[in-house]
């Protein structure tokens, strides 16, 4: 049976890896079939919306990439937050459950309190403490409750080339400061999108043969702080600029930032049989891949 996928967000930074993670495999995908939408094609805020899109284009799984993700600002547009993070999820959920369609979803480690010494699993009781994660968790419930063809994906620390992350930031504060203040007492894992974009079309894929609905938790290999992941930012991007630590305390922001959010991946390394990439050689590959086509945009006038 041909797979044909439904992408929302798709000019988002997921969104936009995942178009790249198509491009890299379409000679594999023979049959498959992919719409990327953004809000200007499909307003996921309008269930008729979705119910018209999905029928028209034979829609079978849809891969949810859309998100609000500004954690600051969610604590005054709680509104704004929730619309994305759960009224839309919904909406998703009930024409997916109406349509028999598969639901593929990504979610976060806020979903948690931050307060754990352990990775935490699938398992692990949810607890959020801000706004973008409570609206996070409310999209989940939605999911859980409404479409049994569904998977859930959280993830944790995500980068990329594309949009607002905190790698192109230390890249380019690297570039203008001769030394940059990163907190030191908050540890996770990061996540490259494109490795993550990699395995959401792995599900797409196998997703026929999964028990249902699944929660798993997916990001690269091993545990550092942000303090430590932007010195390794600026040494393999090669900028000369020092990175002081500094305490949570020292960097007050009006959402509060779990102290410990890393993830257990031994679901998702079992069903997929899948070896998870460690997070520096995933960050080495992307800051190479973004040097490399900034080079091949340089336009030489003689």
């Amino acid at each position: 049976m041909e797979k044909r996928i439904l992408v929302t967000g798709s000019q988002g930074q997921l969104g936009k890896s995942l178009q790249d993670a198509v491009r890299d495999q379409n000679t594999n995908k023979p049959l498959s079939q992919f719409f990327f939408t953004d809000i200007d094609e499909l307003d996921i805020t309008k269930k008729e919306d979705i119910r018209f899109y999905v029928e028209q284009q034979q829609i079978n799984i849809i891969i949810n990439a859309a998100a609000y993700t500004a954690v600051d600002k969610a604590e005054n547009e709680i509104e704004a937050a929730f619309s994305i993070n759960e009224h839309a999820v919904r909406n998703l959920a009930c024409v997916a459950q109406e349509n028999d369609i598969y639901l593929i979803h990504i979610s976060t480690d806020y979903v948690f309190d931050g307060e754990a010494d352990n990775p935490y699993t699938t398992f692990s009781s949810t607890n959020p403490v801000t706004q973008y994660g409570k609206s996070k968790r409310a999209g989940e419930q939605a999911i859980l409750e409404l479409a049994g063809k569904s998977v859930i994906v959280r993830t944790s620390w995500l980068y990329s080339e594309y949009g607002h992350n905190f790698v192109k930031t230390m890249m380019r504060l690297g570039k203008m400061e001769k030394a940059v203040r990163v907190v030191a007492d908050q540890y996770g894992s990061p996540t490259y999108a494109l490795d993550l974009a990699t395995v959401l079309l792995m599900l797409s894929d196998k997703i026929t043969m999964l028990s249902l609905p699944k929660v798993y938790h997916y990001s690269n290999e091993g545990v550092t702080t942000w303090y430590d992941f932007a010195k390794t930012i600026m040494n393999y991007g090669k900028i000369d600029c020092k990175v002081i630590p500094i305490t949570t305390k020292d960097y007050p922001t009006p959402a509060k930032r779990p102290h410990y959010s890393a993830l257990s991946l031994s679901e998702i390394q079992n069903d997929l049989n899948i070896s998870v990439i460690p997070w520096e050689e995933s960050l080495e590959r992307m800051i190479i891949k973004n040097r490399a086509e900034s080079l091949a945009g340089q336009v030489v006038v003689k």
